[in-house]
């Protein structure tokens, strides 16, 4: 977990990205354009809680409610937090769009935040960590979330036509961004999971990986999760892996707006989004953040949560990442404004040109339609440890891989480490869990 092969090759990626993305700028220049979509907007932000229950599934869902005082425009959306969260780690994000007229609907996702997590005594196995069945119901909590609101905008009152859920654009952090693009297209295998998770050793595994591998309990072929209200998907620092096939997002057609972070050592910027990336066949945008790592985009008035403190991996916090929250708050809402009639004003800002203007000493962005071929060329070289060939032995390709691991290792620098209850967790984990070779029917 402390070093690994995907960790390395994301600090290979990250002077990579700084420079070639350059190259592949999008855009126009601002020119005289007085808009500053990450200002915050002129009307007042009401925030209510709801309590859901989902009485099919015997499951408990919270949710908090952002909506503007006035009438409300765009499309609606909804938050999904990612693996040991809260429905507050986006809180941010959540005022800024409201401020815009935009309703916006964060929702918890009880088996996988971080009350479920604290709750368990000793986690000695990763069913226990996180069910298998997580990866279907997060999913289907937002599709019984939109349910819900559509009954409930129909009725008399100040909520009255505040969810515009036939036009839906769904934000996610981490296995928040796993739930968005599930929801738009991308179907769960989890026979290419099983097949991931036996061949790939233990200590060569980070956070990402363990997560990911709960999913190889599940006893299906693949899973379709498509949500046609969802019109969008904002996925920052998305887990995605293996866990939809060898061609994960070749399915996902509709707009996307992925965030990767050179530095991310939960899920680290080749398997998780790069490799994605390239295969999304809709409009997308790639945001580059070098020098960011997992944690970097979510709420600073969280920082003091178990969550954000306790990672296994260093974490840019606080005013060190905040460019990049604020770059987000902007260009989220461009990117949502896009299918709406006041894109127009906004399109300007889906540009290299306004990211670049964000960039600070610790954290330098960059925004792209396509990976340029040099880039293509590089993920190509450093994906050895993530598909072994399948006509090479296991046992001499993991020879090989060590060798090239270990020279490209040489040349960093050792990495820090932190310690904490998650850490504790993962420790556990490591320590107990053996993954089984028979397949599941």
């Amino acid at each position: 977990v402390k070093l690994n092969a995907s960790h390395l090759r994301g600090q290979i990626l990250g002077p990579l990205l700084k420079r070639e993305l350059v190259n592949a700028a999008i855009g126009q220049p601002l020119g005289g354009n007085r808009l500053d979509p990450a200002k915050k907007g002129y009307r007042p932000v009401r925030k209510i809680s709801l309590s859901l229950w989902d009485r099919h599934r015997d499951r408990a869902i919270a949710a908090d409610l952002y909506y503007a005082q006035y009438r409300t425009q765009g499309p609606l959306v909804v938050m999904s937090h990612g693996f040991a969260a809260d429905r507050r780690f986006l809180a941010y994000l959540a005022q800024h769009l409201a401020s815009h007229g935009i309703t916006v609907v964060a929702v918890e996702h009880p088996g996988s935040n971080i009350e479920s997590l604290l709750e368990l005594s000793s986690p000695a196995n990763l069913q226990a960590l996180l069910p298998a069945a997580e990866f279907i119901d997060r999913p289907k909590d937002i599709s019984f979330v939109l349910n819900e609101l559509n009954q409930l905008g129909r009725r008399r009152g100040y909520l009255k036509e505040k969810f515009n859920t036939r036009e839906v654009t769904v934000i996610g952090h981490s296995f928040g961004g796993y739930t968005g693009l599930a929801l738009a297209g991308a179907v769960l295998d989890p026979k290419q999971v099983r097949a991931y998770c036996r061949e790939r050793l233990p200590l060569e595994r980070l956070p990402a990986d363990w997560l990911q591998c709960a999913a190889a309990a599940l006893p299906y072929g693949r899973v379709h999760l498509r949500d046609r209200r969802i019109k969008q998907v904002i996925a920052l620092n998305p887990i995605v892996g293996q866990l939809f096939g060898e061609d994960p997002l070749a399915e996902v057609d509709l707009p996307v707006l992925m965030l990767t972070s050179s530095e991310d050592g939960i899920t680290p910027t080749l398997a998780h989004q790069l490799r994605p990336f390239r295969e999304l066949r809709g409009e997308k945008f790639l945001l580059a953040a070098i020098g960011a790592t997992h944690m970097s985009v979510t709420d600073i008035s969280n920082f003091n949560s178990p969550a954000a403190q306790n990672t296994l991996v260093p974490e840019l916090l606080g005013e060190e990442a905040e460019a990049l929250r604020h770059l987000v708050k902007g260009l989220s809402l461009a990117f949502i404004l896009q299918r709406t009639p006041r894109g127009e004003n906004y399109e300007p800002f889906l540009s290299s040109a306004y990211v670049e203007t964000m960039s600070t000493q610790q954290v330098v962005l960059r925004l792209s339609a396509t990976l340029p071929n040099s880039i293509d060329t590089w993920l190509n070289a450093l994906n050895f440890g993530d598909r072994p060939p399948k006509e090479e032995p296991l046992v001499a390709f993991i020879g090989r891989a060590r060798k090239r691991i270990s020279t490209i290792g040489s040349a960093l620098p050792s990495p820090a480490y932190c310690s904490g209850s998650l850490n504790q967790v993962f420790t556990s984990l490591l320590n107990s869990y053996h993954f089984s070779p028979e397949p599941l029917l």
